[in-house]
């Protein structure tokens, strides 16, 4: 049998198809667009093709994101805090801190040995120390924006960025590089000031350890590297931090299925790992 969930961010459709050993055989990331509905359905034909799969193939579909009242073909919808706690509890199952930085928001989420969030805050009203935000920087820097971790990480000087407002910061960053300061050290006081603003939200939610990140901004190193500092610990990182929430909802999917189904062992199913299959 096989599930899917489809995640419709601010920025971008997730879908992720698993089987029922976990392994996942088909996922797609599409732009959301104007239209959340039609990014969500592209999504996830897009990722039926890449599995070889017709949607009757399908056994139960959960849609989450901001999008999800928006998959007119789902079986159902599940919050982002619950499906990015499944999902990273999934593929690490001693995590009890998730932060998620996405698009255009971030989370920090706290968990209990089950997965199953028992405390989060959330930042949705401004795009600080988003994906956008790191998107906006990139450009005033002209920089590749999947290259900014990397180069963060040879700074040789602190730069100070202040503001974490996407327009101050991006006069500051303007005011920098006229004052001849190394693009390097810019970036790195932007991962920096995220990781600031970040750790302030953890310490409302209160840290334990393991932590994990999700979203897209886990793929830069930089700013990985400078919550760890900030935190003081390890932050793990799935391969594919984007897809998580969409996972989670996979698996939401199968455990609600198979349970509709008279079978009590699949509220027990948990894995270390999420695996491709051959």
């Amino acid at each position: 049998m096989f599930f899917a969930g489809i995640d419709i961010g601010s920025l971008t459709a997730k879908t992720v198809i698993i089987d029922d050993e976990f392994r996942i055989i088909g996922r797609s990331i599409f732009p959301t667009g104007a239209v959340s509905e039609r990014a969500g359905k592209e999504s996830f034909q897009n990722a039926l093709e890449k599995a070889s799969l017709n949607r009757d193939d399908i056994a139960s579909i959960i849609g989450t994101g901001y999008g999800r009242k928006n998959i007119p073909f789902a079986d159902g919808e599940v919050t982002e805090i619950t499906c990015h706690a499944r999902g990273a509890h999934h593929l690490f199952p001693e995590t009890r801190t998730i932060i998620d930085i996405g698009g255009q928001d971030s989370k920090v989420i706290s968990v209990n040995d089950m997965g199953r969030p028992v405390n989060f805050t959330m930042n949705d009203k401004c795009a600080a120390g988003s994906g956008r935000f790191l998107e906006v920087m990139a450009k005033a820097l002209e920089t590749d924006l999947d290259k900014m971790g990397e180069l963060s990480l040879q700074s040789q000087k602190k730069v100070e960025i202040s503001s974490m407002c996407t327009v101050f910061a991006e006069s500051e960053v303007v005011s920098a590089v006229a004052s001849g300061h190394d693009s390097r050290d810019i970036l790195n006081g932007i991962h920096q000031a995220i990781a600031r603003r970040v750790s302030v939200m953890v310490q409302h939610v209160g840290i334990k350890e393991k932590v994990t990140m999700t979203g897209g901004v886990a793929k830069n190193i930089g700013v990985v590297k400078a919550l760890e500092k900030e935190l003081s610990t390890k932050i793990f990182i799935p391969a594919d931090p984007q897809i998580i929430g969409a996972l989670g909802a996979a698996i939401i999917a199968m455990e609600r299925y198979l349970a509709s189904k008279g079978n009590d062992q699949s509220v027990h199913y948990t894995s270390s790992k999420v695996y491709e299959a051959n």
